[in-house]
């Protein structure tokens, strides 16, 4: 299958213009109602067995929580995320308590999904988001010290972008997506 322009033009503009900004800005905060919308957004995704196995802990420019996270992230990404007005440290719940017992074997894959509800609910509040693991997860876990059974497994800023997208965004193609995952030996 080629690339169709026109099911481009045809998905949803809050999944087509939706990108990755490099930049945010500083000034533009993020109040207690988008943080309360962004987390509504999340906790209604859908989950295997409805477990719900997502977690987030949150920090914005001038709260103790936002240092406690900015304090860990790599040169790369700390260039750009600390002008986000939230950033969102992710959890998945993989393990019951201290034990071998997995909680949802889909943990990281519903945790996913949540932070997909979060980022089309930012984009449809005029809101950029972008999701990263240039961070110390080492240095993070021993920061905040997540419950038994619960991992780190990335990190999300959340404002208003400072730029546009680069011209080219390039995608994969569709007949790449179909035909990348199978072994051509079948």
């Amino acid at each position: 299958m080629q690339r169709d322009p026109e099911l481009t033009r045809s998905i949803h503009p809050l999944l087509a213009e939706r990108f990755s900004p490099q930049q945010f800005d500083p000034s533009a905060a993020v109040d207690d109602h988008t943080v309360g919308l962004l987390l509504e957004a999340a906790r209604w995704a859908p989950s295997a067995g409805n477990s719900q196995p997502w977690g987030f802990f949150t920090g914005r420019p001038g709260e103790p929580e936002h240092e406690r996270v900015v304090r860990h992230l790599a040169p790369s990404s700390a260039r750009w995320a600390t002008n986000a007005g939230l950033l969102v440290v992710t959890l998945a719940h993989r393990y019951v308590g201290d034990t071998e017992l997995l909680y949802s074997e889909f943990a990281d894959y519903d945790l996913g999904q949540a932070v997909a509800h979060m980022t089309v609910q930012a984009q449809a509040m005029g809101l950029a988001a972008h999701q990263f693991r240039a961070f110390d997860l080492e240095g993070l876990t021993e920061e905040l010290r997540p419950a038994p059974g619960w991992a780190i497994v990335s990190m999300i800023a959340l404002g208003k972008a400072a730029g546009e997208p680069s011209e080219t965004r390039d995608r994969r193609s569709i007949a790449d997506l179909l035909s990348a995952p199978w072994s051509l030996s079948v």
